[in-house]
């Protein structure tokens, strides 16, 4: 195996270690058409499906014809209910159905390979000593991304385990998302400005990519 050394930084922002880390994970060549295949499906799959409008059949009223059938000089109308009527039923509505958009495990793995990669390439991928803050206020979390000097970045933090301190400090900044490690998107990833991690997120995902 061809290994590449990942910096690990302290909570200061110093770097206190070099990790070996595969080149089939982490040095992936873009994959374009494989990322837009994976958001796409990540997206389909988001989507509930539930809108829903009345059909002439559902609409509530209409049992008797409105008026006689012939005699009166006007068009005929058997229920009050039609679409041409107000009130009437809606012609090819939306109805409730599934979005599901399969995608092969292979092709999400590399995708998320690809962009992880790509970050790392860019400088936007930081892995941390450990992710862990001893209170649950925001202003004690924004002085650890001061630290780092990424109180201004889009970021995405990957934890190996529920933090409620980080959940809860995090929670009023709007550039600030915490992810599971184990299940994050690719949409996720490609949605910020920096990836967060610790060493234990990084064996995670290895163990998950690999």
């Amino acid at each position: 195996k061809i290994f590449m050394k990942i910096e690990v930084y302290s909570l200061n922002g110093d770097v206190v270690e070099k990790i070996n880390a595969d080149d089939k994970i982490f040095k992936v060549a873009l994959k374009s058409s494989v990322i837009r295949q994976a958001i796409l499906s990540e997206r389909a799959n988001s989507r509930q499906g539930t809108h829903s409008s009345k059909n002439r059949s559902a609409v509530n009223g209409g049992g008797k014809k409105p008026w006689k059938q012939k005699g009166r000089g006007v068009a005929r109308a058997g229920t009050t209910r039609s679409p041409l009527w107000r009130g009437g039923g809606v012609v090819f509505g939306p109805e409730p159905h599934k979005y599901k958009h399969k995608l092969p495990k292979k092709m999400s793995k590399l995708a998320r390979k690809s962009v992880l990669s790509d970050k790392i390439s860019k400088d936007e991928f930081m892995v941390l000593d450990k992710i862990s803050i001893d209170s649950n206020k925001t202003s004690d979390f924004v002085a650890f991304l001061s630290k780092l000097k990424l109180d201004d970045k889009k970021v995405t933090i990957l934890v190996s385990s529920f933090q409620e301190n980080l959940i809860l400090a995090s929670r009023n900044l709007r550039k600030v998302y915490i992810e599971n490690v184990r299940n994050v998107s690719v949409y996720d990833l490609l949605d910020s400005e920096v990836v967060i991690t610790d060493k234990k997120g990084l064996s995670d995902l290895i163990e998950v990519l690999a």
